[in-house]
């Protein structure tokens, strides 16, 4: 299920980050301006998409952060249970060989 929310995250980001470029462009190449005008507009967009971006994966990595700490907590139980699971086997197994005691004599 995390990776599925990951996976929408990254998807949403990186359609946000095509919708915002496509539109500036369009609007850019549409626009009647002087060349200077067109590329100060071009650097200032491309400062903006590169810190929505920078944003974008900071929240990702975060995320990413976030499920990687749930996976090593997981773990850990699955660990302890087994540990568990072992101990009292080992206590049973040793209880049944003290009631029965040297039987191979």
């Amino acid at each position: 299920m995390a990776e599925n929310k990951g996976s929408s995250a990254v998807s949403l980001a990186v359609s946000f980050l095509i919708g915002a470029a496509t539109g500036f462009i369009l609007g850019i190449l549409y626009a009647p301006a002087s060349g200077k005008e067109t590329r100060q507009k071009i650097k200032q967009q491309a400062i903006k998409t590169g810190e929505m971006a920078k944003e974008s994966y900071e929240k990702l990595a975060e995320e990413a952060e976030k499920g990687i700490k749930v996976v090593k907590e997981k773990t850990q139980e699955g660990i302890e249970a087994i540990r568990e699971f072992l101990e009292k086997k080992k206590e049973e197994y040793a209880r049944k060989g003290q009631e029965k005691g040297p039987q191979a004599e």
